[in-house]
């Protein structure tokens, strides 16, 4: 405690005292709540801290850039430096509100070098939190850039409590860990995964977006937003000097973070801040710090639920793959045109609006780490699969099915491919594909986070735009808001989504309760909830996974993370059996009016309300991590004078996630405004309500 004590002292009195005055500027947010100071010291080297509610949340901090041939991290002078304003409010195409204000001040600070070269740096100070950014005007003799490192520092105040995953350039599907930040180690991980530690260059580096707790109570959250022709930002972690430094993922050469063309700005550096738990949920800096959407005309966006031939994989019972090994049809396969009708009738049936099928396409066997330029073809059906007549059968019940496209990360015959595959969706009247990325990224080299594949990951959305298709994508980098600009681009994967329940040790029942505060704050993710046969042995005898949570549970994600975009993921049979607790998966909705944060702590338990966009209908979802609980909720957020009628979803009787999943009580009572009840929530549990309006 002593020496955080003196590395404290250290930050408030040394890095001050280096700093040219006259080169310090300082802006607070539209509230007063946050504040940010920049200066230059003697050296010409930047430095910027970040108050909030009138205390350090990051102390003195280095920032800059360094570049092939040309050093952006000291020598500079104040060239200008410019104040400004800015209050507007925007509607986004689908979300979790109707409008969104975008409140800030900004500060353009300008700096020139010894040799002439300019670079601005550009803040803005919202009351929830900061955004920066390097941007390089156009100027003489300097067409491109070749970044090699980013310097931004966050210095932390204290040795606060993190919830982090190890830096993986290729994955970001790994179990959250909460520790102090001087605890951080990813020694573990690179043991188990010794393939991918020559490519963690500390062992101690970590993914954005990470939150963090501080004793005071402060919440802070450091993420990205806008990621653009750039490497995703990870961070390295010094664990004595409980300090993060940016670092950007890098190309082939790995000397070289980016290329850019001049004019070049990077992506923002988001700095979330709350007085608790909730205010980070309730932040909307991340979108506010991205474009506006390209798209013109965004009326065919539109929000669904869906089912599809996918978790009977997971669990053993089909197979993605058409041929045995001997090359004759294996008698699994799931993606057969009879199934496919199946999900079809049982989608039209219960009000969903598509149908995913995977293994539809050639390709599938054997294709798991096979690391090869062709794999899959992307409008070539299996023999056992009718697409002309399925696309008509779909299209007489009113359900679209969605096209699914792994390209098993060979991503150049992918973008080979695009226009065949999207122009064979049009055919057959589908508007939604969801793309995966397993596997080692072809081009050689290139890594899933790096700026080649983020690139790669804008031109599909770009191209899914102009063909009116919407994209849900799988393996991909994290979210950074980009759905506000391309609204087309319903979800990502990119954590540790429900498909681990069901072949390994699984997602523990703290998970869900971290990845809104992480994962989710830059996008929407495909998470894959409503899982009631929790225990894979029911399926194969030998099997002990099973889903870390009860069946209540499963309810409640359908509001607690959020997304667009969610799927019924269970087996038809195994939702028929339990039509009753089913009804709260067909009556959710997946577009929101209005949301509250009724209460939160980061790993132990959410609870929220939503309101159903075009509608007074609220739904209400509360879960916890392995603890029991028990919440009072007041339905303050009802509007005066309506009444309504809610169906309470709770755990049942001796309701556990590990020794009795499955117990669901319903209840209906009447309730309006300021009514007061409380809720149980059994171990790894949950509630979701439905309150609809009479």
């Amino acid at each position: 405690m002593k020496k955080y004590l003196l590395l404290a002292l250290f930050g408030a009195f040394l890095l001050p005292s280096i700093s040219f005055q006259q080169t310090l500027r300082t802006i607070k947010s539209p509230g007063n709540i946050s504040t940010i100071t920049v200066g230059l010291n003697k050296s010409g080297e930047i430095f910027y801290k970040i108050s909030y509610r009138g205390k350090t949340a990051v102390n003195w901090s280095r920032l800059g850039l360094t570049t092939k041939g040309l050093d952006l991290s000291k020598g500079f002078r104040l060239r200008d430096a410019t104040a400004s304003k800015h209050d507007s409010s925007w509607k986004p195409v689908w979300g979790e509100v109707d409008n969104i204000r975008d409140n800030y001040t900004e500060l353009e600070y300008g700096l020139e070098n010894e040799a002439g070269h300019r670079m601005t740096l550009r803040f803005k100070a919202y009351d929830e939190g900061v955004g920066f950014r390097y941007e390089l005007p156009e100027q003489p003799g300097l067409q491109t850039i070749q970044v090699t490192d980013e310097l931004s520092e966050f210095q932390m105040t204290g040795d606060h409590t993190a919830w982090w995953i190890p830096g993986d350039f290729d994955s970001n599907e790994h179990v959250y860990s909460t520790s102090a930040i001087s605890a951080i180690d990813c020694t573990p991980y690179n043991k188990e995964h010794a393939i991918f530690t020559q490519h963690i260059v500390k062992m101690k580096n970590v993914q954005t977006p990470i939150a963090m707790r501080a004793a005071s109570g402060l919440h802070i959250a450091l993420a990205e937003a806008g990621l653009a022709d750039f490497g995703a930002l990870h961070l390295e972690t010094d664990t004595e000097n409980l300090k993060f430094k940016a670092f950007l993922i890098p190309s082939p050469d790995s000397t070289i973070k980016s290329t850019n063309t001049l004019p070049f700005h990077s992506p923002w550096r988001a700095v979330l801040l709350s007085k608790d738990a909730a205010g980070i949920l309730e932040s909307k800096l991340i979108l506010n710090l991205n474009e506006p959407s390209k798209i013109e005309d965004p009326s065919w966006i539109k929000p669904q639920k869906y089912v599809g031939i996918w978790w009977e994989m997971h669990v053993g019972k089909a197979s993605w793959e058409y041929l045995d090994a001997e090359g004759k049809p294996n008698g699994r396969h799931g993606a057969t045109t009879e199934n496919t009708k199946r999900y079809i009738d049982f989608a039209a049936k219960y009000g969903f609006d598509g149908v995913l099928v995977e293994g539809w396409n050639v390709g599938w066997e054997g294709w798991f780490g096979q690391w090869k330029d062709e794999v899959f073809d992307f409008a070539k059906p299996y023999p056992d699969y009718d697409i002309d007549a399925l696309s008509r059968y779909a299209r007489e019940k009113g359900v679209r099915l969605i096209m699914h496209h792994e390209t098993s990360s060979a991503v150049t015959s992918y973008e080979r491919q695009m226009d065949e595959a999207y122009a064979f969706m049009k055919k057959h009247n589908m508007n939604t594909v969801k793309t995966g990325y397993v596997g080692k990224i072809i081009p050689r080299g290139e890594w899933h986070d790096g700026q080649w594949m983020n690139n790669h990951y804008l031109r599909v959305a770009e191209r899914t735009a102009q063909n009116k298709i919407m994209v849900n994508m799988h393996e991909a980098v994290r979210p950074s808001g980009l759905h506000r600009t391309w609204p087309n681009w319903l979800a990502c994967e990119a954590a540790r989504g429900q498909e681990f329940n069901a072949w390994s040790a699984g997602n523990p029942p703290e998970h869900e309760c971290i990845l809104p505060f992480t994962r989710i704050l830059g996008g929407p993710m495909d998470y894959t909830p409503g899982i009631f046969e929790v225990r894979m042995n029911s399926y194969n005898p030998e099997k002990t996974e099973v889903v870390h949570t009860t069946v209540a549970k499963q309810l409640a994600l359908y509001v607690t993370l959020y997304s667009p975009l969610q799927m019924a993921a269970d087996l038809p049979e195994n939702y028929e059996k339990r039509l009753d607790v089913f009804q709260f998966i067909r009556d959710v909705p997946v577009d929101w009016s209005d949301t509250r944060v009724l209460n939160a702590e980061i790993g132990d338990y959410i609870t929220l309300a939503r309101r159903e966009k075009g509608s007074e209908d609220w739904f209400l979802g509360s879960i916890t991590d392995e603890n029991p609980r028990s919440f009072s909720i007041k339905l303050d957020f009802l509007p005066a004078g309506k009444t309504y009628e809610a169906t309470i979803y709770s755990d049942g009787k001796g309701a556990h996630w590990k020794d009795n999943p499955y117990p669901v009580d319903i209840v209906k009572r009447q309730v309006k405004r300021g009514d007061q009840f409380t809720i149980n929530l059994a171990a790894g549990g949950g509630c979701a309500i439905a309150i609809k309006q009479q």
